[in-house]
């Protein structure tokens, strides 16, 4: 760890410049850790008792919150304060995609949510951390604020179908996962979009660099 000038003087506690790597025990890993290790605990209280006692669905609810809420500090809290470290550009989109994923397939395995809505969630999910890896010597597809409206909407709604909710609020929750859906679609086709138009500039540059050093 390097210090300011003024902690080496003995004026102030030592600082981390920003050159220096961050530690694997940074607060946004800890948040990131946290998340990994609430999808079990989220699975046993869903599936408790069968599954439908309210009791068991508000705990795994909390649970489920808790874990959405770890997924909005962390990526946040490791930019600002320049914590960003190989395990947290692996381990987070791993947590955010475990935790939805597991509540998706909860729900369809008890009933509660058709199949072809987890299918085509969890569908694109995959397809596109699959896109980015493809496009990634090319360079990085960034986060769309549409993106960031799916993943909220998609919280929001998987939220609701694990709490047992009767009445008006049964119908409310259907109709924010369809909207959830409607986002997965849209903004899976524009990410194809982008890694599609990355791709191609990406390869241009190679051809452009490559007739010039032969030119040479």
């Amino acid at each position: 760890m390097t210090e300011s000038p003024a902690a080496a003087a003995g004026k102030g506690p030592p600082t981390r410049t920003r050159d220096t790597a961050p530690g694997l025990w940074n607060i946004a890993n800890i948040l990131t850790m946290v998340r990994l290790l609430l999808v079990p605990v989220f699975v046993l209280l869903m599936l408790a008792e069968d599954g439908h006692d309210p009791a068991w669905r508000s705990l795994a609810w909390a649970a489920f919150t808790i874990a959405m809420i770890t997924d909005l500090f962390d990526g946040e809290l490791a930019r600002r304060r320049n914590l960003v470290t190989d395990f947290g550009k692996i381990a987070d989109p791993i947590a955010d995609k475990a935790i939805m994923g597991a509540a998706l397939i909860c729900l369809s395995v008890l009933s509660d949510l058709p199949w072809w809505v987890t299918v085509v969630i969890l569908a694109r999910e995959l397809g596109i951390t699959l896109l980015r890896f493809w496009v990634i010597r090319h360079g990085v597809i960034p986060a769309s604020r549409g993106g960031k409206a799916k993943t909220l909407t998609q919280g929001i709604a998987v939220g609701m179908y694990i709490l047992s909710l009767t009445g008006p609020l049964a119908t409310l929750r259907w109709w924010v996962m369809a909207v959830a859906v409607v986002l997965t679609v849209v903004t899976g086709l524009d990410y194809i979009r982008q890694a599609i138009v990355l791709r191609r500039a990406g390869l241009a540059r190679e051809r452009a660099a490559g007739g010039a050093a032969g030119g040479r």
